[in-house]
């Protein structure tokens, strides 16, 4: 399960600076830390129980903190890796914030499990200034999709016209007729095929 944090501040900022009045500085930069740490006592919350004992051998699935940059420059460039250390958790981090990490990072045990109430207190104040953070997720779920989407088409299309150029046909259900040539050997491009085929006519 992967939460994308800095997504996750750019677009609960991007809505308190909208709303008339929602300048309130003490919840600027804190939706994502706050979220992610929610998540992880609901899931603790699950593991816990009855019914997943229940299950005998699951395993549980670790919580991965993704888009780990820090995009505003008025916070630290750490906050995502050192403010949610803890236990059956995965941090990617791109090579500029693992460089920052390890420069001047300020590593400290367990630092997931901050107390609950500061916590809540960022997500009741959010409420308050009526940013819905189940909805923030939402926009970024189907942006997400849509994006992923946009990316496969993309490689398809880019296959899709690779194989043509070599001659292949591309049927709407995506399967591929190959290249004329006979004589190529196994497993030769189609393209290669038809070349020394056409080469082979003519002598």
């Amino acid at each position: 399960m992967s939460f994308f944090l800095s997504r996750v501040d750019i677009e609960a900022d991007r809505r308190l600076a909208e709303g008339a009045g929602n300048s309130d500085e003490r919840v600027r930069g804190q939706a994502a830390i706050a979220n992610a740490r929610h998540a992880d006592g609901a899931c603790e919350d699950n593991v816990a129980s009855a019914r997943w004992h229940a299950l005998g051998v699951a395993r549980p699935q670790r919580l991965l903190w993704a888009s780990t940059g820090v995009k505003d420059k008025a916070l630290d460039d750490t906050r995502y890796v050192v403010e949610l250390v803890g236990p059956e958790t995965v941090n990617t981090m791109a090579q500029p914030t693992l460089r920052a990490v390890a420069d001047h990072g300020r590593i400290r045990p367990d630092t997931i499990h901050a107390p609950a109430s500061a916590t809540e207190a960022v997500l009741d104040e959010l409420e308050r200034l009526n940013i819905d953070m189940a909805d923030v997720a939402a926009t970024l779920r189907a942006k997400a999709a849509a994006s992923f989407e946009a990316s496969w088409d993309e490689l398809i299309a880019s296959i899709t016209g690779q194989l043509e150029r070599a001659g292949a046909g591309v049927m709407p259900a995506g399967a591929v007729s190959p290249a004329s040539g006979q004589n190529a050997p196994k497993g030769a491009p189609a393209a290669a095929a038809s070349e020394r085929s056409g080469n082979s006519a003519r002598t």
